[in-house]
């Protein structure tokens, strides 16, 4: 099994580039170095998702023809859409409050980048590991929901209000459950350090015909795991949890208002948001970089894992048909958040007879 390094990636490329001789200065250089790399990294990845990926999947789940005409399997996409979405003119609705409309996009997609910057990705890759780290990314990625109800009151539009408050009553529902879910993990390791979170899914739980089965908590407690995905799903908006934006009701939601870049900031940071819920279910529940193979190819295995979930949101979104808003708000208040607490109760139960 693959194990976590223990140096943050900023101390590595101190290192490496000499900037260690340099004291607070040399330490904030290579930090911003190495969030650079990250960040790129989730960009080209959320770039490939958003205008090509996502088209392909659907396609293949739902048997038609997906974007072929430009490049070698449609690749050319990628930069058609972007030189596409980017040119186009930046119109601002009549009656909208500009401080706020103008920051909301940005709202949306550093809160899911500033989430990357506590999560394990093998390799050596992880910019910070604080000892809170998983109430950090908790709590950053719950900053987007500011973001959808700055879009949707500064946009002067109701089908955009609708949207928002739908995002807010949407979140509330599952954020709890989700959270809740997550600490049960936290009673296994005792620790909100992601990194130890990761290492204590490192042992073999049992071996079944000389196959080793690790001791990942989607196994340990398949129930709380399940309990996560739903949640995540949620949070992230895809079906049958998309009712802040359904196109067929409110046409767009907080986002019917927004144009080129903006619109592509706002879409970057949808993408974005599901692998960070991707990336937070792989290190809570599936070994964070764990996998066949020597350390050195963690980064590439956590990476499989983050794009299996991003497969599973599209998969639900052609298959899944949309709830209500009341039926959604009805499961999350009373069926998810009793499940979780009854889950955290149990899991509590074990660990306690266990120790």
């Amino acid at each position: 099994m693959i194990l976590q390094t223990e140096s943050p990636l900023p101390d590595v490329l101190a290192d490496l580039l000499g900037l260690s001789g340099f004291g607070v200065a040399g330490e904030f250089v290579a930090a911003l170095i190495a969030a650079f790399i990250v960040g790129n990294v989730m960009l080209a990845m959320t770039g490939v998702a958003g205008p090509w990926a996502k088209r392909k999947i659907t396609a293949k789940f739902t048997d038609r023809i997906a974007a072929d005409r430009i490049g070698p399997a449609g690749i050319g996409t990628i930069p058609a859409d972007a030189l596409r979405l980017l040119s186009k003119e930046l119109i601002v609705p009549e009656g909208a409050d500009r401080p706020a409309w103008d920051i909301a996009p940005l709202i949306v997609a550093g809160s899911a980048m500033l989430g990357f910057a506590v999560i394990p990705m093998g390799s050596g890759i992880q910019l910070a590991d604080p000892e809170v780290g998983l109430a950090y990314v908790f709590a950053v990625a719950s900053i987007a929901s500011l973001g959808m109800v700055m879009a949707g009151y500064a946009s002067n539009n109701k089908y955009s209000m609708l949207g928002a408050l739908r995002a807010v009553a949407q979140n509330l529902a599952y954020e709890i459950p989700l959270v809740v879910t997550g600490v049960s993990v936290v009673l296994f390791t005792g620790s909100l350090r992601m990194s130890e979170i990761v290492a204590a899914q490192q042992e073999t739980l049992i071996s079944v015909g000389g196959i080793a089965i690790p001791s990942w908590f989607a196994i340990v407690n398949p129930f709380a795991f399940v309990l996560f995905l739903a949640a995540n799903i949620a949070e992230v908006g895809r079906n049958p949890f998309d009712i802040p934006e359904a196109p067929t009701e409110i046409v767009a939601g907080f986002q019917t208002e927004y144009s080129s870049v903006y619109f592509v900031l706002l879409y970057l940071g949808e993408f974005l948001h599901i692998f960070l819920g991707g990336a937070i279910t792989a290190v809570l529940f599936l070994g964070g970089a764990a996998g066949p193979g020597p350390e050195s190819i963690g980064f590439l295995w956590f990476v499989v894992k983050i794009w299996a979930f991003f497969l599973l949101t599209q998969w639900l979104r052609s298959a899944a048909p949309r709830l209500r808003i009341d039926q959604l708000i009805e499961i999350g208040w009373k069926g998810m958040l009793e499940l979780s607490f009854l889950n955290l109760v149990l899991t509590a139960v074990i660990v306690g007879v266990v120790a």
